[in-house]
């Protein structure tokens, strides 16, 4: 699959510029559209998940990772093997006025965004406890060279080549200030993002499901309409 020398390579003879300050521009063609793409797309191939321990005490405060953009999902187990319990997402106010002294312990029931680096699960656990958070994050960042924050792939480049490369070339076309061809980048990149986010759609569609009416009688409900 295309890695970030691939993709360098793609850029370059596209553009036709081979010179040293394109080239060394290229890294941040690529992190800024990997940083538009991570906005745009609704797919459940950038979800993670991420077991952390929650200890009794600490007012339920749950540091995310420097990654996580968006929280889909918080779960626990009081032990292995047991049922899974889903906490419900609910405001700040909402979580503040359930439990308002995190001092006190319960069972657990709610968890709501306190910023871009944490949540906080209420009521405050009587034990500690692991949760399971499913979170849509930004992937490694791509680059020559690999690290602990940057890798030569990553999903956008595995399964997302298309809009990357567009995306890409936005960028080149900006750095050259080239106005004329920057609206047939910026049209490529919309359809690649849109075909995406309709694969990513089909994706979490059940085929074989019709919507039926909550009352019990004739499905009311037409497929596809608002």
């Amino acid at each position: 699959m295309p890695n970030y020398a691939y993709l360098k390579t793609d850029l370059i003879n596209t553009t036709e510029n081979d010179s040293t300050e394109f080239s060394t521009q290229v890294s941040a063609f690529v992190k800024k559209t990997e940083l538009r793409m991570i906005k745009d797309l609704d797919d459940t191939g950038l979800d993670e998940y991420t077991n952390i321990s929650v200890s009794s005490g600490n007012a339920g405060t749950v540091s995310l990772g420097d990654r996580v953009r968006i929280v889909r999902n918080v779960n626990y187990k009081v032990s292995t093997g047991t049922t899974v319990t889903n906490l419900l997402p609910r405001t700040v106010e909402y979580v503040n006025d359930y439990w308002p002294v995190s001092a006190s312990t319960g069972t657990p029931r709610y968890y709501t965004r306190k910023n871009n680096s944490s949540i906080k699960i209420v009521p405050t656990p009587v034990s500690a406890l692991t949760v399971e958070i499913q979170s849509q994050s930004q992937p490694l960042y791509l680059s020559s060279a690999t690290s602990t924050s940057m890798t030569t792939q990553n999903y956008f480049s595995d399964y997302c080549y298309n809009a990357l490369f567009a995306g890409c070339m936005i960028e080149a076309t900006m750095y050259m200030k080239d106005w004329t061809t920057l609206p047939v980048w910026a049209s490529e990149y919309q359809n690649a993002i849109l075909k995406l986010n309709n694969q990513a759609r089909r994706t979490r569609q059940d085929d074989m499901a019709v919507a039926a009416s909550p009352a019990g009688g004739p499905d009311t409900i037409t497929q596809g309409a608002s």
